[in-house]
């Protein structure tokens, strides 16, 4: 039997009204904008130690690659050019991170009388400078790569000389290609750079 033209706007009515609430849930579903916030605070499970002698050590706050100098996650998946996560950032830029994760780790050796931070304008032993040359994620090797690169030198406290320089490069491998296998790289990297600045501090000032 064939359908009315009353029976026809019906149908027509509600396919419509149908669209019409389809295309409303679409437009109003909640769009995942969310900004995930990675952290580095991985500190060494094992620094070297040494007696406690009368020395004070000025940890500056480390200077950085200002490609790097931003709570924006920078990665890369072409030589030559550096790019930034969207929805993945920094809780604090790498070098805010890094400062008292050095501070604490100099301290746990033991050597140092007392471990400070500027300001601070009385007489100190050696100052500790870092920099921070790169801090990103290598998607152009297979497994990806957290890349991690710091200069390190001791100055004597005295006369402004620099005693030691080290450069301080890492590899860490990336267990998937995401920005938090990333922040779990950067951890570990971390973790093992401080380690080996602390050998070089004792290394320099023994």
């Amino acid at each position: 039997m064939r359908a009315s033209g009353h029976d026809r706007l019906v149908r027509f009515l509600l396919a419509a009204l149908s669209a019409a609430l389809i295309s409303s849930c679409t437009l109003f579903a909640p769009v995942d904008n969310e900004i995930r916030v990675g952290v580095i605070d991985k500190l060494p499970l094992a620094i070297p130690q040494r007696d406690t002698r009368a020395a004070t050590l000025v940890v500056l706050p480390p200077s950085i690659n200002p490609v790097y100098d931003t709570v924006r996650m920078a990665y890369r998946v072409r030589p030559y050019q550096v790019d930034y996560f969207s929805q993945y950032e920094w809780g604090a830029s790498p070098r805010e991170m890094l400062l008292p994760l050095l501070v604490q780790t100099m301290e746990s050796t033991h050597y140092f009388g007392a471990v400070i931070t500027p300001p601070y304008f009385g007489p100190y032993s050696y100052a500790l400078r870092t920099e921070i040359l790169e801090l990103t994620q290598d998607f152009t090797s297979d497994p990806a790569t957290l890349r991690l690169s710091l200069r390190v030198q001791i100055t004597d406290g005295a006369s402004k000389r620099i005693i030691a320089t080290r450069a301080i490069s890492l590899r860490e491998p990336m267990l998937q290609n995401t920005p938090y296998a990333g922040v779990v790289a950067a951890n570990d990297a971390t973790a093992k750079a401080l380690q080996q600045v602390a050998g070089f501090a004792l290394e320099t000032v023994q």
